[in-house]
């Protein structure tokens, strides 16, 4: 059992690091209000667990694998859906930790980190991370990076804790921030800019072992206010002529939805108040992806999944889980199971068959529907399957493997191929149609196919009415039923070009009766973010809303929907 620790820490505006040999004199504050952050909400962060007694911490492995199956940049988790703190001043935190079996790490963030298909950026924060004596201070002030699947600390300063039991504490008192050990200050840290929302959000987590944290407070000095607070998207409300409420006047049981991500539900307001004022279902954009469902094999990882989830069902929300069987967003243990022997085949099999029990079984009855097979077909726009490890093990049979599964674990949830390229009439469709009705004749249980209808280019991907409302007459004669799934359009041709183009997608979708839901890749521009060919960090505009604002798009989705 390593020693005791006791973790004072004391936030502010914004952080230069200095590590310095001094002592302390100054007086502790009067602390006027307190809150005990262990009755709080962690039931939705990942790997922390609640006792009673106090929170058990343990790794997860959780990271963010690139298309490739490449990289494995950390995603340490955050409590998003709980308690974050509010205050314009001076405050303390303070936990003590014990059993730190190798790692313990806590880290205060500005605000939640942006989680995109492939990478995360890395918000303002403060990190301190204990390993026996020494204690590593790791400041992130949100400054671009070179690589930003490879955030780098703006200061990484390591402290020798002479005594591992003595209390450690960080305190903020102005423009000053000291951290000490046993009286005696080991960095003193003259504010910057890095914390200046106001809110703090936090982290708990360990690389490679467990801890436990017996007491997690805050505090803030008489004169200062300190309040919990919960996810912002508790307060948002739907909007009696959203977009949702629009299209139900004209096809009562049609759904317009989004893909959401976590963060931003329980942070924004703007996000929130867009999101639940005009959609009636959601997308999970990530958080149901093998590799956040399940870093590390036979070991899940359901809690931000589940807290979005609980979102969609507080806000009358119809839930549409994404996505199991896919060649992306791979755990690496997924990855490399092996296929050599008959016998490897074997278990690797069972593996994968136990992991789509398992994730289906644990959301049963709460999807209205499910990607069971994603992106099949290779990245060129081709018809040939991608060869990834669910091809590699049942042959291209695979779907229907799957979806038999998915059957048997939730017979209820309507099941959906999704797929990009197929929007229109072509070889991408033609396989797309037949992979669908060929994995029916196989035992399957495919209700009908979801098209993405991602316009990158309205050169090369601009979807006329004509050729969707064939594409959707064309799987409604096959017995299938159409999602627009992932919708988005470029504004590169100007904003006019991309609203009319939105507004030709959904209004086309609610002439058919084939089509029975509308989904949009994203909210608000705010957290659109790509990397280009050269590596770098580049913000997207492609929804109907920019920075809390709705755009021109919108407005022609309105008009579709004949306001």
């Amino acid at each position: 059992m390593a020693g005791r620790q006791r973790v004072l820490i004391v936030l502010a505006s914004g952080l230069l690091v200095t590590l310095v040999g001094c002592s302390s004199n100054d007086p502790t504050p009067d602390l006027d209000t307190v809150v005990d952050l262990l009755q709080q909400d962690w039931q939705h962060t990942p790997g922390v667990t609640n006792d009673g007694d106090g929170l058990q911490v343990a790794a997860t492995a959780r990271t963010i694998t690139r298309q490739d199956g490449t990289g494995g940049q950390p995603n340490p988790p955050v409590n998003l859906a709980g308690t974050h703190l509010v205050t314009p001043g001076d405050f303390v935190l303070s936990a003590s930790f014990t059993d730190v079996t190798a790692d313990a790490s806590w880290t205060v963030y500005d605000s939640p980190p942006v989680i995109a298909d492939e990478f995360r950026i890395e918000p303002p924060n403060l990190r301190l991370t204990l390993r026996g004596d020494d204690l590593e201070i790791a400041v992130f002030d949100g400054s671009s990076q070179q690589d930003v699947t490879d955030p780098r600390p703006a200061h990484d300063e390591h402290a020798t804790v002479a005594d591992p039991e003595a209390e450690l504490s960080v305190r903020r008192s102005g423009d000053t921030l000291e951290i000490a050990s046993g009286g005696d200050t080991v960095s003193s840290l003259p504010l910057g800019g890095v914390f200046t929302s106001g809110r703090l959000w936090l982290g708990l987590s360990s690389t490679e072992g467990s801890f436990t944290v017996d007491s997690l407070t805050a505090a803030a000095p008489t004169g200062t206010s300190l309040t919990a607070a919960g996810p912002a998207v508790a307060q948002a409300e739907r909007s009696a002529d959203g977009l949702q409420d629009l299209a139900a006047r004209i096809r009562p049981n049609f759904t317009i939805g989004s893909a959401v991500a976590l963060g931003p539900l329980a942070s924004d307001p703007d996000y929130a108040r867009e999101f639940v004022g005009n959609f009636g279902a959601l997308t999970l954009e990530n958080a149901m992806k093998p590799q956040s469902l399940s870093p590390q094999q036979a070991v899940y990882t359901f809690e931000e999944a589940d807290a979005i989830i609980a979102i969609a069902e507080s806000k009358g929300m119809a839930v549409h889980g994404h996505t199991i069987a896919f060649t992306e967003a791979m755990p690496r243990w997924m990855q490399e199971l092996p296929t050599g022997s008959q016998l490897e085949r074997r278990a690797s099999a069972e593996a994968l068959l136990d992991y789509v029990t398992t994730v289906v079984t644990h959301f049963k009855g709460r999807l209205d529907s499910l990607d069971v097979v994603n992106e099949p077909f290779d990245v060129d726009q081709g018809t040939s399957f991608q060869q990834n490890i669910w091809y590699r093990i049942f042959g291209p049979g695979y779907p229907a493997v799957v979806s038999q599964v998915v059957y048997d674990a939730d017979p209820d949830v309507r099941q959906f191929i999704n797929e990009n390229g197929a929007d229109v009439p072509g070889y991408r469709q033609d396989a797309l149609l037949k992979l669908a009705l060929d994995t029916n004749k196989l035992g399957g249980h495919i209700y009908g196919v979801g098209l993405q209808a991602h316009v990158y280019d309205l050169e090369t991907d601009a979807i006329s009415a004509d050729d969707l409302t064939d594409t959707l007459a064309r799987f409604e004669d096959a017995g299938l039923r159409v999602r627009i799934s992932e919708n988005d359009v470029t504004d590169a041709r100007g904003t006019t070009a991309q609203a009319e183009q939105y507004a030709t997608v959904l209004a086309t979708c609610l002439r058919s009766p084939a089509c029975i839901s509308y989904t949009t890749w994203g909210v608000d521009d705010r957290y659109n973010w790509w990397i280009d060919d050269d590596g770098g960090l580049q913000q997207g505009h492609d929804f109907l809303f920019n920075e809390g604002k709705p755009t021109p798009a919108y407005d022609a989705m309105r008009r579709a929907l004949g306001d």
